[in-house]
């Protein structure tokens, strides 16, 4: 059995901030907390609709006793105070389309080896998606995941973005939203493990998580989802940052 994490002042601080608001602010359909592993590291395969959506599935894999690690991007920890408190909780920055990419890639293989729960949303950004389904993946979680050869556990989300849209500052707290958080069984990806991680075995494993999540996220809402996945290249959209403002912030 791995030790349970000690959280440091810093992570304990930001739960005392965000968690009694997300108490009393939503209402929680939570789902498949017997997926997630006790006893060895894993990633968490998440969905990205809201800005929100850190802080509820945070929420939601904390009170299940697995706090996540993020990796967040680097302008993050820029920012007055909250990036003290980022950094100071472990989070790891992402410092995306640099050279130092691939620190990231490393600091979530150790704190995997290390039995820690690593968050990462394979989209990179908010979903471009007008319906809000998952869009293509980045080969990042794919890549730790067969590096360590840990559990991939997908984890859905949808009503979040009730409460605060993608790229919106207005939160919408009243009257409260239900949010849904459901996990599920661990990804198969079998079928990659022992193969070179090239191109061709970490975008099939990628793809077979962004396939899990859109199944998930399909039963969530009743819904069909569209039967080609986003792609932003093919709609002239950044991958990353708010992809209608000129200078990409909000991403």
């Amino acid at each position: 059995m791995t030790e349970p994490r000690r959280l440091s002042a810093a992570y304990r601080t930001a739960i005392a901030i965000a968690v009694p608001p997300l108490t009393m602010f939503t209402r929680r359909d939570w789902r498949g907390s017997e997926y997630l592993p006790r006893d060895r590291g894993f990633v968490v395969c998440a969905n990205h609709i809201s800005h929100l959506d850190p802080f509820t599935l945070g929420h939601f894999l904390y009170r299940n006793g697995c706090p996540p690690r993020y990796l967040a991007k680097e302008a993050v920890f820029r920012i007055p105070v909250l990036g003290r408190i980022v950094s100071g909780a472990g989070q790891i920055p992402v410092y995306r389309e640099t050279a130092d990419a691939g620190k990231a890639y490393s600091a979530a293989v150790a704190a995997v080896e290390a039995g820690e729960c690593v968050a990462i949303y394979p989209e990179a950004t908010l979903t471009r998606d007008p319906a809000l389904w998952p869009m293509i993946g980045k080969t990042g979680a794919a890549r730790v995941a067969l590096t360590t050869g840990c559990p991939v556990i997908p984890v859905v989300q949808w009503g979040v973005q009730e409460i605060l849209p993608p790229y919106s500052r207005r939160l919408r707290v009243l009257p409260r939203h239900a949010v849904q958080v459901w996990a599920g069984p661990p990804v198969d990806l079998d079928e990659f493990a022992g193969r070179p991680h090239d191109a061709e075995t970490l975008q099939g494993a990628t793809e077979a998580i962004m396939v899990r999540l859109t199944e998930m996220l399909a039963e969530i809402r009743d819904e069909v989802p569209p039967a080609e996945r986003w792609d932003p290249r093919e709609h002239g959209q950044p991958r990353t940052g708010d992809f209608r403002r000129p200078d990409g912030s909000l991403g």
